[in-house]
């Protein structure tokens, strides 16, 4: 009898290790997808903008492109590649308190104004990964994310009180949702802006920060399903515009 068990399960185990495996699609392809790694202003569909809080100093906020790149990143980069570039960001405030700044994207809208451009992120998004520039001033980074029912979520990075370059990880919640169980909901989180936020006592009178190599984690097959190009149809166009 112990016999027949054995050879029983010998077959079983030679069926499992010898026989074709059929590939499956993956749910869980996991891609690193850069937004911006500030080299250039070019190539984009948006610009970065700043707006900053009511006590704002005369002349401020400034910012621009600046040379520059954390030494962590000098070994990818290679002698084709054009100079490295940093986005800089410069403000100062009447009054110590309650002051902020935000980074956010913006586009030129059909009548050539600048507005509010939130940036899509594809998949299912894990992590946010950037490298900012702190002064050593007691000020708070936040990042603002919407979800795709509508709602903005603001998620702290870390505090600016370290001097020079520092990789800040966000790992984003399961809970949020990223994208509408309805046909005409979004598909996508997006991203509104950074936020920097001062400590009521902390000093006021010039505070710089850089932002380089902003990127994030996703599994870009997550909301993936058979029969996903069918989403989208424009029933008026295969009707003949009728």
């Amino acid at each position: 009898m112990k016999r027949g068990v054995l050879v029983c399960m010998s077959f079983v185990l030679f069926m499992l290790f010898c026989l074709p495996v059929v590939a499956q699609p993956s749910t869980k392809s996991v891609e690193t997808i850069i937004i911006d790694d500030f080299d250039s202003a070019d190539g984009k569909d948006w610009s970065w903008n700043v707006q900053a809080s009511r006590f704002i100093a005369d002349g401020f906020p400034k910012s621009g492109y600046v040379p520059g790149i954390p030494n962590s990143l000098r070994p990818l980069r290679t002698p084709e590649d054009p100079e490295a570039m940093v986005l800089g960001v410069q403000v100062a405030y009447d009054r110590k308190g309650d002051n902020w700044f935000e980074v956010y994207p913006a586009a030129t809208d059909e009548n050539g104004e600048l507005t509010n451009y939130e940036i899509p992120l594809q998949g299912l998004v894990t992590q946010l990964d950037f490298w900012a520039w702190g002064a050593n001033y007691l000020y708070t980074l936040e990042v603002m994310l919407r979800d795709a029912d509508g709602r903005v979520h603001t998620m702290k990075a870390g505090t600016l009180n370290y001097n020079g370059w520092k990789n800040l990880v966000i790992n984003i919640p399961k809970h949020m949702t990223q994208q509408s169980r309805l046909r005409s909901g979004p598909k996508n989180l997006t991203f509104v802006g950074f936020r920097v936020r001062t400590d009521p006592a902390e000093y006021v009178d010039d505070f710089v920060v850089y932002f380089d190599q902003f990127k994030y984690t996703t599994h870009t097959l997550d909301n993936i399903y058979d029969g996903f190009d069918l989403r989208d149809i424009d029933f008026d166009a295969i009707n003949g515009g009728e």
